[in-house]
């Protein structure tokens, strides 16, 4: 259950939702991408209700890669960023223009190319990650919702992820919305945080603004010490043990 959520999100902007389990973050991402309806109160893309659009053309502006990505199914590589081009599809199943260029395009800049014949189910999760990220790459939308994608890669997967998806927005402009349980990796490379606690906005700034040692000891907990990132001067959580906890 949510109430009291305000957000307005511009184009091309990142922003990251955070928050303790159970805090309604998928929920909030469900009723973003059009999954669930709000029971109250709107949810507008491009000014627009979202409930006005037809679940074709909304594949066409938004696209969601959930935690999971894909399963490890008996499809190629290259069948799998095909299915990307489905809402493009008229009803005959063809499209108008040859998205074979686009596909080779895309399956180069993840370095999937030499995979392409090969099944999902023969990749390792690292890859397939890799390979749903360029399903939703090749379905060209402007919106990307990312929920909990880095959940269950090692570290360097997780940030050759967020960095691919780094510099498809930086290159095309898409806007990024991502929940995210990890604090370091959403300061980064987020521009904007949200935070939800108990089902309501507890929070909305900067990552520096909103990544305080006393916000973040208020709503998840637990013990942080803040530094700055060495490279890049974003806040970065440290955390230290404690056996006392409530």
């Amino acid at each position: 259950m949510l109430s009291g959520i305000d957000l307005q999100v511009a184009q091309g902007e990142w922003w990251g939702i955070i928050g303790p389990n159970g805090s309604g973050k998928s929920t909030l991402m469900q009723l973003l991408s059009g999954v669930e309806n709000a029971t109250s109160g709107v949810v507008s893309l491009q000014g627009r209700d979202l409930r006005s659009y037809s679940r074709k053309a909304l594949a066409r502006m938004v696209a969601v890669l959930q935690q999971e990505g894909l399963d490890p199914i008996d499809f190629t590589v290259r069948e799998v960023l095909e299915m990307g081009r489905f809402p493009f599809l008229n009803w005959l199943g063809r499209e108008d223009k040859d998205s074979a260029p686009l596909i080779d395009a895309i399956m180069n800049k993840l370095e999937l190319a030499e995979f392409q014949a090969r099944r999902l189910d023969e990749l390792s999760g690292g890859q397939r990650q890799r390979v749903a990220l360029g399903k939703v790459m090749v379905q060209e939308p402007s919106l990307l919702m990312l929920d909990e994608p880095t959940t269950y890669l090692d570290i360097r997967y997780q940030l050759q992820f967020m960095d691919m998806v780094a510099e498809w927005r930086k290159t095309s402009g898409i806007t990024v919305i991502s929940v995210l349980h990890d604090l370091n990796l959403a300061a980064q490379f987020c521009d904007k945080l949200l935070v939800l606690h108990q089902g309501e906005l507890a929070g909305v700034g900067r990552p520096e603004e909103v990544l305080t040692e006393s916000y973040i000891r208020r709503i998840f907990r637990v013990e942080p010490s803040i530094v700055a990132h060495p490279e890049n001067g974003a806040p970065q959580v440290l955390l230290t043990a404690n056996s006392h906890w409530s």
